[in-house]
């Protein structure tokens, strides 16, 4: 694939996050991203946000999206901002989702290769907290999400499967209890390292991330009409085939560094 590397790292979503809701930053953060900044002022006409939810499906590659946006039509259609980015190496899961909830490169925040210890540098949950906003995440129980960001005053709901994850956080957008909600799905990276990205079976699960989305922004433009809501569509890093029909991740590479993140706000 021929393919230049995206220009806006991935470090500039969280400082972007952190101004959506009118808080300070994680102290390491790199400054937001100006795309982002500037699609905020003109959505929200000098007014913040009151909640986020931010849909983190794994391993999506901006290739992927520009390939197949017909099985993504329930995200590409439910969003307004198409955010290119570059994500960070090594492009492997828990070191781009610790630059995403950070704002910091992975020297850093200190995960530097596939390992999950729990970051110990400012992140946005910690901003969150200290702002006085209700935090949580939700993923599997081996999920980097579930681990990387562990021992913060917040709630954390881990399960065995992607239908139990996202049953839960229905049910929390029903509740409306939480400022910051956090959703991992790992399905599509599961079945793309086993069967490739483009096999038939894991761009099922690639439609399945999106429908996801379209039904948690249903939920919300239903539900939480006294919010302002940032919804954010956020995968942490590309994908590309390997031989014996494999996927994987993890090289300096666009295929594996480009994604485009998707967002929208309701309630402005």
């Amino acid at each position: 694939m021929d393919m230049e590397l995206n220009q806006t790292s991935l470090d500039t979503i969280c400082a972007a996050l952190c101004y959506a809701m009118g808080i300070e930053a994680p102290k390491q953060a790199a400054a937001p991203s100006p795309e982002m900044v500037a699609w905020l002022d003109e959505k929200l006409a000098g007014k913040k946000a009151d909640r986020i939810v931010m849909y983190n499906p794994d391993a999506i590659a901006q290739w992927v999206y520009e390939k197949y946006p017909h099985l993504m039509e329930e995200a590409i259609s439910r969003t307004e901002l198409r955010l290119p980015l570059q994500s960070v190496m090594p492009s492997v899961t828990p070191v781009c989702f610790g630059t995403m909830y950070t704002g910091a490169q992975p020297e850093v925040h200190g995960i530097r290769r596939y390992e999950k210890p729990v970051i110990a540098i400012d992140t946005i949950f910690d901003a969150l907290i200290r702002a006085g906003k209700k935090p949580v995440i939700l993923g599997d129980n081996q999920c980097s999400m579930g681990k990387i960001f562990l021992n913060r005053d917040m709630d954390y709901f881990l399960y065995d499967t992607v239908e139990e994850i996202n049953a839960k956080a229905a049910q929390l957008i029903l509740e409306d209890q939480y400022d910051f909600i956090a959703i991992y799905n790992g399905n599509y990276d599961s079945r793309m390292h086993k069967v490739g990205p483009e096999d038939v079976h894991a761009l099922g699960e690639l439609r399945h991330n999106a429908k996801a989305f379209g039904m948690f922004c249903e939920l919300i433009k239903s539900n939480w009409q006294g919010h302002t809501t940032l919804m954010g569509f956020a995968m942490d890093h590309g994908c590309h085939e390997i031989d014996g029909g494999c996927g994987s991740h993890g090289l300096d590479m666009p295929e594996d560094l480009n994604i485009v993140h998707l967002y929208n706000i309701y309630g402005a």
